[in-house]
């Protein structure tokens, strides 16, 4: 697994990106980078490990806990396209809403791989205690398939070192996840 250890703009931050994940599916192991591993597992200092998902995902509120975790082993056994949003728990005990978008594929030598990203969508929820089932994603909107694709882009772009690039692809997977939270939020 590469490293997705990075440092994220002001400017991404305040459009509710978080970071990014990339999971090694036969290994049951993922990658996050320091946004995500601060805030979703508790600790950044595990960014740029392969953890397991337990460990990933350690912040997730224990309401939601079982079926994110059943959604994502689903994902991880079918490949393909994958969105959920769910709640976690934040060191001081608040809430906060996270939107995990991304994709699983074979790579090159046939291995399931993941890439992602995670939103913070919170401030798109007038009640904090809003059940997250029930979501509801229609098959042939535009804005998932860019979802989908810019997820690919930004795993590419990573790969290649480009910076500045990397910068430009976190700023669109933001602003497509923030439209998609807001849609589904009506």
């Amino acid at each position: 697994m590469t490293g997705l250890v990075s440092t994220v703009p002001p400017g991404l931050l305040a459009a509710g990106f978080i970071g990014t994940w990339d999971t090694d599916v036969a290994a049951g192991r993922s990658v996050l980078d320091a946004g995500a591993a601060a805030l979703l597992a508790g600790n950044a200092d595990l960014a740029g490990q392969p953890i397991p998902m337990e460990v990933a995902l350690g912040r997730t509120h224990p309401d939601d806990r079982g079926w994110v975790f059943e959604r994502i082993r689903r994902a991880r056994s079918t490949g393909g396209p994958f969105s959920a949003e769910f709640r976690i728990l934040t060191e001081t005990g608040g809430i906060r809403w996270i939107l995990n978008r991304g994709s699983l594929t074979p790579d090159a030598d046939g291995r399931m791989r993941g890439r992602g990203a995670y939103i913070d969508t919170t401030d798109s929820h007038p009640d904090l205690f809003m059940p997250a089932a029930g979501i509801t994603v229609p098959e042939a909107d535009p804005l998932i398939a860019a979802a989908d694709r810019s997820l690919e882009a930004h795993a590419a772009i990573a790969r290649s070192g480009r910076e500045d690039l990397r910068e430009l692809s976190e700023l669109l997977l933001a602003g497509i996840g923030r439209t998609l939270a807001q849609r589904w939020r009506g």
